[in-house]
């Protein structure tokens, strides 16, 4: 391979990698300042509802989902699923009462094929696991 075409996809990676832990900080600090903001609201009006247990357990998603990507370096595609369907749930539990009966059955029918999703990522997974790519090698493109 040419040095230098090595050489650049080396520093091409190094800058991915340095805008990506700029956009996951931001991530985490927007996601951060969202919660204490959520909980100062809970405070100010005395009461705490599903709806903003549902946006906190968000937030901790997100979280997570940056915290797992921050140890291992990769971020599997569960985690916005599960997102996703917390999200779902939200909106569910927020508007029943505005929602027709499609919408609704559309709402939770996307839920049921998020969850199925997640069952077939997850048989994938076990069934037909990754080869891990050793740590020592370079990478190539």
């Amino acid at each position: 391979m040419n040095p230098a075409k090595d050489r650049f996809a080396q520093l091409a990676l190094g800058a991915l990698g340095v805008f990506e832990t700029i956009g996951l900080a931001v991530i985490t600090l927007a996601t951060l300042v969202a919660g204490v903001f959520e909980v100062g609201v809970m405070i100010d009006a005395g009461t705490v509802t599903l709806a903003d247990l549902l946006l906190l357990f968000l937030y901790l998603e997100i979280l997570a989902m940056v915290g797992q990507y921050f140890r291992s370096g990769q971020l599997p595609v569960r985690f916005p699923i599960y997102i996703a369907i917390v999200a779902l749930a939200r909106y569910l539990v927020l508007d029943m009462k505005s929602l027709d009966v499609w919408r609704m059955l559309g709402v939770t029918a996307s839920m049921l094929l998020l969850a199925c999703a997640v069952l077939v990522i997850r048989y994938g997974h076990t069934r037909f696991p990754y080869d891990e790519p050793s740590k020592g090698k370079d990478f190539q493109p």
